[in-house]
């Protein structure tokens, strides 16, 4: 796409949802963490659901370590690899007590050192709960950067340094959410709704015309 193309398309999102907000539910810096890892391979509406009782009871790492990795496990069973997650999320709680002060630090590399942190993480803490202009490349967002022609890439990081080189200033700290939302709702994987689409007119996806 060209810039101007490229302001367009992050015009009519912006007009569209102004606001855009992160769909998971938490109550803090920390539960936001919590329930970013939890949602790696699994929707924001089932860790929603797993979380909902878990946050009324845990809302720091210390009361994660009070808890205990069963009841954890018991909380969250129903999200997809809850196992490995509860055992990262027990761990980086430990972490956050020895090495940050049992605050979420608010630096990328500290994140990543913590277990089950990967870039895409990071990314989504430090946007959310710092207000850094990431761009967590997701499955939608790595979907819709190709196949609208904004940002390709043939991975999630090639695709995450096009997008930081491309979005416009003023739209970089909410761009990750209109994205995915995007993605997630209106540039699906099996059957985008085109007809429904604000950017239709600016996207390169051959396909858009056949679709009903």
């Amino acid at each position: 796409m060209t810039e101007d193309e490229v302001e367009s398309l992050f015009h009519r999102l912006r007009t569209k949802n102004p606001n855009p907000r992160g769909e998971l539910n938490y109550t803090n810096q920390y539960t936001l963490l919590v329930a970013v890892v939890l949602s790696a391979q699994a929707t924001d509406v089932g860790v929603n659901k797993a979380t909902r009782a878990l946050f009324k009871l845990v809302d720091s790492p210390e009361k994660m370590l009070a808890l205990g990795l069963d009841s954890l496990k018991e909380h969250v069973r129903t999200i997809g690899l809850f196992n490995t997650k509860s055992k990262n999320i027990m761990a980086l709680s430990r972490l956050l007590l020895e090495k940050f002060g049992g605050e979420v630090p608010d630096d990328r590399s500290a994140l990543e050192s913590l277990p089950g942190v990967g870039r895409k993480t990071a990314n989504v803490v430090l946007n959310i709960a710092f207000g850094h202009p990431t761009c967590a490349v997701d499955t939608h967002i790595f979907r819709l950067s190709n196949r609208t022609g904004l940002a390709p890439g043939n991975t999630p990081l090639d695709v995450e340094k096009k997008l930081m080189k491309v979005i416009p200033e003023p739209y970089l700290k909410n761009a990750h959410h209109w994205l995915i939302l995007h993605g997630r709702y209106v540039c699906k994987a099996r059957k985008p709704d085109c007809m429904a689409c604000v950017i239709e007119s600016l996207c390169r996806y051959n396909a858009k015309a056949t679709i009903q």
